[in-house]
């Protein structure tokens, strides 16, 4: 397949608990590297509101549109992964009559609350770190250090330099987990394996490897932009409404960082897109934040996480899920 071909073909994909979904011509295809060493792959239905209703297709709206249905797919197909992938049978037999119990009474009932108290959680939690926190600490230095001698146009270029802080650290945190590190490493494969395909070159493991980690299209990179997005939007905004109850009274304002929000998002979607379709000095530069962030957030995978990219690639591409490696045929120790 020649480069000219591939760059008509859009191509995306997610790191998952010891698996990777990859989004192409033929669907959403899920592949996992199984507790007994073998491959599984399987297509996944998903169908786009954008491809629906041409409303939900225009520039900005898009955007919105893809970030919602991306987080939904993706965190319900993580949780599958998580599912499939962390059977142990020998734990089984030593599980407590209470595990029993609520597994034979409540079953998948029992894991969908569990993930619905998890995504709450941590929508709470973000919302925590990225609107409340910011916006109480620049009222904080604001009115007990300064005397309130900041001007609040400045309200959100100290804010979003917190976020950018929080952002970074945590992100780092948890590239510390031994779990988490594997899911990074499953992402430096999807972008690899990416980037292999998008080039023209045979998807095998070796070209795979000779491959960069960090794309531009990623949604690391998104929430980067997003975030610069937000300290330029936001600060326009204050100025607009400087001396106003708007940027004085702490709630209001992060009711209005919330209403812009979609627009942000919206424009961040767009330049992610052009960022990778069109990579020049310009687009390079700009997108430089997110793809030096992607160094965290990715990982060099070895052998066998390539494998099950590549597997995954293939079924987006031509539907081909029958495919199934076996341990005795894995190029590298998945583990």
């Amino acid at each position: 397949m020649s480069k000219k071909s591939c760059s008509y073909v859009a191509v995306g994909g997610q790191a998952l608990m010891e698996g990777i979904m990859m989004k192409g011509p033929k669907g959403a295809a899920m592949s996992l590297r199984m507790p007994d060493g073998s491959i599984t792959t399987e297509m996944k239905e998903f169908v786009s509101l954008r491809k629906k209703y041409k409303f939900f297709n225009i520039p900005i709206i898009r955007g919105v549109v893809t970030f919602i249905e991306s987080m939904i797919f993706g965190y319900n197909l993580l949780m599958e992964s998580a599912e499939k992938t962390s059977m142990d049978f020998e734990a089984e037999e030593n599980e407590s009559k209470l595990d029993k119990w609520l597994s034979e009474h409540f079953g998948p009932k029992m894991m969908a609350v569990i993930g619905a108290v998890s995504a709450v959680l941590g929508f709470g939690l973000a919302f925590v770190l990225f609107m409340w926190l910011p916006s109480f600490l620049f009222d904080l230095v604001n009115g007990k250090i300064f005397n309130s001698a900041i001007d609040v146009s400045f309200r959100a270029l100290f804010e979003g330099f917190i976020r950018v802080v929080l952002f970074v650290a945590y992100m780092a945190a948890v590239a510390q987990m031994k779990e988490i590190h594997r899911v990074y490493m499953y992402h430096g494969a999807e972008h690899k394996t990416i980037f292999c395909f998008e080039h023209g070159k045979e998807l095998t493991v070796e070209n795979v490897k000779s491959e960069g980690r960090c794309h531009p299209r990623c949604g690391t990179s998104f929430i980067f932009v997003t975030i610069l997005l937000s300290i330029i939007i936001s600060s326009v905004v204050a100025v607009i409404f400087r001396g106003t109850v708007i940027t004085s009274n702490r709630v209001l304002w992060i009711v209005v960082k919330l209403l812009i929000m979609p627009l942000i998002m919206g424009i961040g979607f767009e330049f992610i897109q052009l960022a990778g379709k069109y990579p020049n000095k310009l687009t390079k530069a700009l997108s430089a934040p997110g793809l030096l962030m992607q160094r965290i957030t990715t990982a060099e995978p070895d052998e066998a996480i390539i494998e099950v990219a590549i597997e995954s690639m293939k079924a987006a591409l031509y539907g081909d899920t029958e495919t199934m490696i076996k341990p005795e045929e894995k190029s590298g120790d998945a583990e």
